[in-house]
């Protein structure tokens, strides 16, 4: 769900109050007017509408409208000391932060990240400095608060020149934690970060919350499967879908081991390379389908293959919200690898053509 409102946030007045009242999100709980503007009050519990909507954004459904607009809201009552928060415009980027900060009042400065969280934002530039500077200077929070400082997510740190932003705002960038649910942690101790609140993790449950997008991300490996289970198997006729089984199974389940299993085993794959990662699980599912059907050898030479490179590839989706690699290394990944895996699934082609026709 996007937030309705036709106005930007930096412009609220007290003449638009009526007419943002009616429009207000099941997250506002009410509009503050403060040094002439009426700014959101947002709510710190995260109602039913909002787990709903995170839970379909990660199965990608109206992901990349799933933000608020960006701009200035508050938490509490602030005033011109409270503490302000940086984060990006996507909606459970936004949730994270304001379901942190029960019991603050603070100010939330919003960022126009194209609907993109902090991590991702950071690297593609969006979470960066002129945006930060730019939306610094529109909401005019200079005039808000009598304090010069900014509290930004350290994974924005990719994105954000802090000297440079203090050069051209005069607001010093601190880094706060990691994780927002330690917000309160690091406040109490004095706006310091303890050696677990920088720690960068991603562990199981980091890696299997991405699984769902992935697999939606993988439909296009089913028709692939139909169309060459049907073609590998023809003639139609009697035994016709004994034979399509394996090749269907063979297809479909890299579906499953690719965006399930291997986040689920990452740790222990060999290789810190993802494509290496994948291309070994590829190739052990291969096998098992080629002893759980009998399936000839050179057949499953073809089956290797054709498994191999696509499990590689959707492992590589997960590189970018790992801390295995950086965004040079996972490009570098993918250059290294694109050819490599085509010529693997040509050659599977190849291959099981010929064994088709040789029967073997």
């Amino acid at each position: 769900m996007s937030i309705l409102l036709k106005h930007d946030p930096d412009q609220y007045t007290q003449a638009g109050f009526v007419a943002l009242n009616e429009l207000k999100q099941p997250w506002i709980e009410r509009f503050l007017v403060y040094a002439g503007r009426t700014i959101p009050v947002v709510s710190t519990s995260l109602k039913a509408g909002d787990n709903w909507g995170g839970v379909k954004a990660r199965w990608g459904i109206n992901r990349m409208h799933y933000s608020v607009l960006p701009g200035l809201y508050a938490v509490g009552s602030p005033g011109p000391d409270a503490i302000v928060f940086v984060t990006a415009n996507y909606k459970m980027s936004f949730d994270a932060l304001r379901s942190s900060l029960g019991g603050l009042d603070a100010w939330i400065l919003v960022l126009d990240t194209k609907g993109i969280n902090v991590w991702c934002a950071a690297g593609k530039g969006t979470f960066g400095t002129a945006e930060l500077v730019s939306r610094v200077a529109k909401v005019k929070l200079s005039s808000l608060v009598t304090h010069r400082v900014l509290v930004l997510p350290q994974l924005g740190a990719s994105g954000v020149s802090a000297p440079e932003v203090a050069r051209r705002t005069g607001f010093r960038v601190e880094w706060g934690p990691v994780r927002a649910k330690d917000i309160q942690a690091y406040l109490a101790a004095g706006r310091q970060k303890s050696e677990a609140m920088r720690e960068v993790t991603f562990g199981l449950r980091d890696r299997m919350v991405i699984a769902p997008i992935e697999i939606v991300h993988s439909w296009p490996i089913i028709p692939a499967a139909i169309v060459l289970a049907g073609l590998f198997d023809l003639p139609l006729g009697s035994g016709f879908i004994a034979r399509a089984i394996p090749i269907a199974v063979l297809i479909l389940g890299t579906i499953p081991v690719g965006t399930i299993l291997f986040p689920a085993i990452l740790p222990y794959l060999p290789s810190r390379a993802f494509v290496v990662k994948g291309a070994v699980l590829g190739a052990a599912w291969a096998i098992l389908c080629a002893l759980l059907f009998h399936i000839p050898a050179m057949a499953s030479i073809a089956c290797i293959l054709l498994s191999t490179p696509v499990v590689a590839f959707l492992a590589m989706n997960f590189t970018g919200a790992s801390t295995y690699t950086c965004q040079p290394g996972a490009l570098l990944e993918v250059d290294r690898s694109f050819w490599p895996m085509v010529i693997s699934l040509a050659a599977s082609l190849v291959t099981g053509g010929a064994a088709k026709l040789l029967g073997v």
